[in-house]
C-alpha cells in the first residue's frame, strides 16, 4: 500500500520538453513551407519573364514585317494578322481554278523584295499555306477530286511564281488546308470568299524541319 502511495505521490513529467520538440516539428514544417513558396515565386517570375520576353520578340517581328510590307499593306490588296499575310483567293485564282490571274502575279511580285530584306536578317522561311471554302468541288471539274488537292495546287501555284518573280526556292515551301481552319462562316457567299484565300507566313526554320 505504501508503495502504491509512493508511485501516486511521483512527480509528472515535464511537458516543456514534449513542448519544444513540437514547435521544433513546426517551425520546420513551416520552413519548408515558405522554401517551397519562395521557390514556386522565383519560377512563377522566371516564367513571366520568360513569356514577356516572347512577347517583345513576336511583337518585334510582327513589326518589322509591317515595315517590310507598307507599300503592299497601304494599297490594300493584301491583310497582315498575326504574322500572316492574307491575300484573298479572288485576286489569284477564279473560281474552282489554280491559274494565276495576272492580277495576283503582279501582286506576288510586289512582296518578293520586301520578304526578301525581311528574311535576310532572320534565320526564317516562308511557309506558303492554300485554303479554300466548305463547298465541294463542282462537278465536271477533273482537275481536282477535293478541296485538300485543290488548296494544296494553289499553294504550290503561289510558291512557283514567287520563285519566278525572284525569291530562292530553298526559303520557301508549301502547305494545304483545304476548307480547315476557315476565317469566316461559310454558310453566306462573303464568309465563303473569306475562307478561299492563300497565306504567306514566315516562320522559324526549325519549325518548318520538325
Amino acid at each position: 500500500m505504501e508503495e502504491l502511495q509512493h508511485y501516486e505521490d511521483a512527480p509528472a513529467p515535464p511537458v516543456w520538453p514534449i513542448f519544444g520538440d513540437l514547435m521544433a516539428g513546426l517551425v520546420g514544417v513551416f520552413v519548408l513551407i515558405l522554401i517551397w513558396v519562395v521557390g514556386y515565386q522565383v519560377e512563377l517570375t522566371r516564367s513571366l519573364e520568360q513569356e514577356t520576353e516572347r512577347r517583345q520578340v513576336e511583337e518585334q517581328r510582327r513589326g518589322a514585317l509591317e515595315e517590310a510590307l507598307a507599300g503592299p499593306l497601304a494599297s490594300g490588296r493584301i491583310s497582315l494578322s498575326h504574322g500572316r499575310i492574307g491575300i484573298s483567293g479572288s485576286v489569284l485564282f477564279a473560281l474552282n481554278s489554280d491559274q494565276l490571274q495576272p492580277e495576283g502575279r503582279e501582286l506576288l511580285s510586289t512582296l518578293v523584295e520586301p520578304l526578301q530584306v525581311y528574311l535576310g536578317e532572320r534565320d526564317e522561311l516562308l511557309m506558303v499555306s492554300g485554303f479554300t471554302d466548305s463547298l465541294p468541288i463542282q462537278k465536271g471539274n477533273l482537275h481536282f477530286s477535293d478541296n485538300w488537292e485543290l488548296s494544296a495546287q494553289r499553294a504550290l501555284t503561289v510558291t512557283r511564281a514567287l520563285i519566278e518573280e525572284g525569291m530562292p526556292a530553298a526559303l520557301l515551301f508549301a502547305s494545304a488546308f483545304g476548307e480547315q481552319q476557315p476565317v469566316a462562316a461559310n454558310d453566306n457567299e462573303a464568309g465563303r470568299a473569306q475562307n478561299r484565300r492563300v497565306e504567306i507566313a514566315p516562320v522559324p526554320r526549325n519549325t518548318a524541319s520538325n
